[in-house]
């Protein structure tokens, strides 16, 4: 059994990704869809569809590439806060992800968002990853 099961689900959509595979699939929790659903809307996914056919459920995840390259559009994704040293970050101190063209993923008290919008929303919370 794995212990951290963000970075298995970032790590799944790395490999995934890396490997040429057009769908991935992965076992659901809360998190993990508001996470989906936020690579979705920032457009680094294609699509997703959630399945409760299980106990846990699962999220397939339809990858992205480019049309022209073939090139995955996930350059990077990179887990931030880890369960033995976990990142926390003030709304005025929230990291910009390659001067933003990539986005922070933070967990906050008003829920999961990008750090852009918790800058807006002048909240601050734990950093989960960076993507770009």
């Amino acid at each position: 059994m794995y212990t951290d099961p963000i970075a298995d689900y970032l790590t799944r959509i790395r490999n995934a990704s890396s490997a040429g595979h057009r769908v991935v699939e992965i076992p659901a929790s809360n998190l993990k869809k508001e996470i989906t659903k936020i690579l979705f809307d920032q457009g680094y996914i294609l699509s997703y569809k959630f399945e409760d056919n299980s106990v846990q459920g699962t999220i397939k995840i339809a990858l992205k590439y480019d049309k022209v390259t073939k090139d995955p559009i996930i350059r990077k994704i990179q887990r931030v806060s880890k369960p033995g040293l976990r990142k926390y970050a003030g709304s005025n101190d929230l990291p910009r992800v390659l001067n933003g063209l990539g986005i922070a993923i933070v967990s906050t008290s008003h829920g999961v968002m990008t750090s852009k919008q918790a800058r807006s929303e002048n909240v601050g919370g734990e950093v989960l990853c960076y993507v770009y």
